[in-house]
């Protein structure tokens, strides 16, 4: 499928854009960007390019060769092992698949400085290693967070206590290392706790002052579903212009939809939010130890609509047993396999229309800025000033 992020008339559009405040400082910027890319060792498979028309700045991607090779049609699922980089288990290998993804990217990731960039990395980094952590209890229909770090209001949602961490807290509703037992709330949930989590570890050291505001702001009021995500997230992909399929940043936040209408009925399978591990991965919230491939994803997804149940009442369930025994059946049946995935790799219908689409949606979803003078992070309840820099 063909679009115009694509299309090598438009040489601007993807990689890392490194935008100054004025024109003045692209000499300076671009500079900036080339040490920073020699110091992370990826100077010599990148190429580093002023940006066309008006605005000031200069882009860097990957060498045309090298991406042809370990990133085909932007396919960022095979980067890891492509590379031989070890980034379930090593920092600076993980730290060096988001770099390269990004670098590969069809569309742009944008920042004012270079320490941005730096944020942004590690932002991903701390978010992967987090989401590998997070194990949850699975209940649609109840909630709960740690004693002793959490209250709850019906105005407010789940605050955290005063004068508790809101880092720790965060850990300890996540990662049953750290409260000793699991708790239970929607994989949508989760994905905003360990969004949370990555955006305050990295505060504490680039932006205290928005540390201090963030602590202040879950004290005061959750921050929670859209308008966690217009204060948070930026959207990048369109239905009008989807990201390729197989193109993924670690550190990104996706949906993968249930394309069957009956099934996604069922309270917490409308579709499942997960992050992008790297390395072709994707967490598993209910069995962490068991991460899924980009196939499995699909398959389990597609065999919830074989497993629709009614209880006694009437209500419908979906039998996780009965999706298991499926998953297992497909996945050793490579034809079958392929049929699935020929249905579930297409992009997703738009909302509310169940015709022909498939579970892989069109957009993923970034941290914003957070660096002082550029952070585009506007708290409901401790607003920070306007950002300088580009919108």
């Amino acid at each position: 499928m063909s679009h115009v992020q694509h299309s090598p008339s438009r040489p601007d559009l993807g990689g890392i854009h490194l935008i100054p405040a004025d024109a003045a400082q692209t000499d300076a910027a671009r500079q900036q960007l080339q040490d920073f890319l020699a110091r992370s060792r990826l100077r010599d498979i990148t190429i580093c390019t002023d940006l066309d028309g008006a605005a000031p700045g200069c882009r860097a991607s990957l060498a045309p060769a090298f991406a042809a090779q370990h990133l085909p049609d932007h396919d960022t699922t095979g980067l890891a092992q492509s590379l031989g980089l070890d980034s379930g288990a090593d920092e600076g290998a993980l730290e060096r698949e988001i770099l390269l993804a990004m670098l590969g990217s069809p569309v742009p990731f944008p920042f004012p400085s270079v320490p941005e960039l730096e944020s942004a990395v590690r932002i991903r980094r701390r978010i992967v290693q987090a989401a590998r952590k997070t194990a949850l209890a699975f209940d649609t229909e109840h909630a709960e967070r740690p004693e002793g770090y959490w209250t709850y209001d019906e105005e407010r949602g789940f605050t955290i206590l005063p004068g508790r961490s809101l880092i720790e807290g965060l850990r300890r509703a996540t990662q049953p290392e750290a409260s000793g037992q699991l708790y239970a709330f929607s994989c949508y949930r989760a994905t905003e706790y360990v969004t949370v989590l990555g955006i305050a570890q990295e505060l504490e050291e680039a932006n205290p002052a928005l540390a201090r505001d963030l602590q202040r702001q879950w004290e005061t009021r959750a921050v929670m579903s859209g308008r966690f995500h217009d204060t948070f997230l930026h959207e990048y992909g369109s239905l009008a212009e989807p990201l390729p399929q197989r193109f993924y940043v670690p550190g990104d936040r996706l949906w993968f939809r249930n394309p069957d209408s009956a099934s996604s009925d069922v309270e917490g399978y409308e579709g499942s939010w997960v992050f992008y591990l790297g390395g072709g991965l994707f967490n598993n919230f209910w069995e962490r130890d068991q991460p899924f491939t980009l196939t499995s994803k699909c398959v389990e997804i597609h065999h919830w609509q074989h497993a629709l149940r009614a209880d006694a009442r009437g209500k419908g369930y979906i039998d996780e047993d009965r999706v298991k025994t499926l998953v297992r059946q497909t996945l050793a049946d490579p034809d079958a396999t392929a049929a699935v995935l020929a249905r579930m790799m297409r992009i997703r219908d738009p909302q509310g229309v169940y015709e022909e689409g498939g579970c892989i949606d069109a957009t993923r979803e970034r941290v914003r800025w957070v660096t002082p003078g550029h952070s585009d992070i506007s708290l409901p309840d401790f607003p920070s000033p306007a950002p300088t820099g580009v919108a």
